[in-house]
């Protein structure tokens, strides 16, 4: 009796704990700051496919910027990994985004693109700005290395959702990214960019797609939910980019023309 007390007393123990363990890593920290910013001073056109960003309000509000920065930079590396998947990765699409609009408003409205902050010696995004896990970064450390890296989410429309404060990049989204919410957010970003004819579109016999295409080419030829191409990626979009049939079955078997449009690094400054 005693021996089947303690058996059932060790199963309750363990059963506690992993539901301990559990709800630690469905923890999802809190955007809330970041998302009254940008629902605040983030301007949505047309029909959500573009965004800019009213920068002077952002400079206005950047005391509550500044906090949220400072509450991402106090998350522990232990902490971070006994989150979720898709919470980790929101967590770094929204540090990348937020601490891209604070790097802008060091010099704005001084300059003209995100690319005026870097020098002769070192782009912009090769200058440690973020403070993450008790270390300062570089915005390419943040992408490259933890979303995109070796140990990173094998996420390509993870380049539909970081946003570095240009006229070409995909539009910065109204709201923050959110682990319970980060399937159904990573595909609307995807299908807003690639329903945006300035930056994807047929002309002829050619699909004409952005510069994300060609720049992160090997991302979407990792086998992506069964997509080993660029073109296959974008024949799963064919509603998006308004294909016809034939197209989308020689995008398929990669016999269809693809070519790169130039990219604007203009600042996404609401106007």
């Amino acid at each position: 009796m005693h021996r089947e007390w303690g058996s059932i007393t060790a199963a309750m123990t363990t059963a506690i704990i992993m539901l301990m363990v559990s709800g630690s890593a469905r923890a999802e920290f809190d955007h809330g700051p970041w998302g009254q910013l940008l629902e605040r001073h983030v301007k949505v056109l047309d029909e959500r496919s573009t965004t800019q960003v009213d920068y002077a309000g952002m400079a206005a509000d950047h005391e509550q910027l500044t906090a949220y920065l400072d509450q991402l930079a106090a998350v522990s590396q232990a902490q971070f990994d006994g989150w979720t998947e898709p919470d980790r990765l929101a967590f770094l699409i929204n540090v990348y985004n937020a601490w891209t609009v604070d790097y802008i408003l060091t010099d704005y409205p001084d300059l003209d693109s995100i690319r005026d902050l870097g020098s002769l010696f070192r782009s912009a995004w090769s200058r440690p700005v973020v403070d993450l896990f008790g270390e300062q970064v570089t915005l390419d450390h943040v992408e490259h290395e933890l979303i995109r890296g070796p140990d990173g989410y094998g996420e390509p429309r993870i380049h539909f959702a970081v946003n570095c404060a240009s006229v070409g990049c995909p539009a910065l989204r109204w709201e923050p990214y959110i682990g319970d919410r980060l399937e159904e957010q990573l595909e609307s970003a995807t299908r807003l960019f690639l329903a945006d004819r300035s930056r994807n579109r047929l002309d002829g016999n050619t699909l004409r797609v952005s510069q994300i295409f060609n720049w992160y080419e090997e991302d979407f030829e990792q086998g992506w939910r069964g997509t080993d191409t660029v073109g296959q990626f974008l024949a799963r979009y064919t509603d998006s980019l308004d294909l016809p049939d034939n197209v989308v079955d020689e995008l398929e078997s990669g016999d269809f023309r693809i070519r790169f449009l130039s990219y604007d690094w203009s600042l996404n400054n609401a106007r």
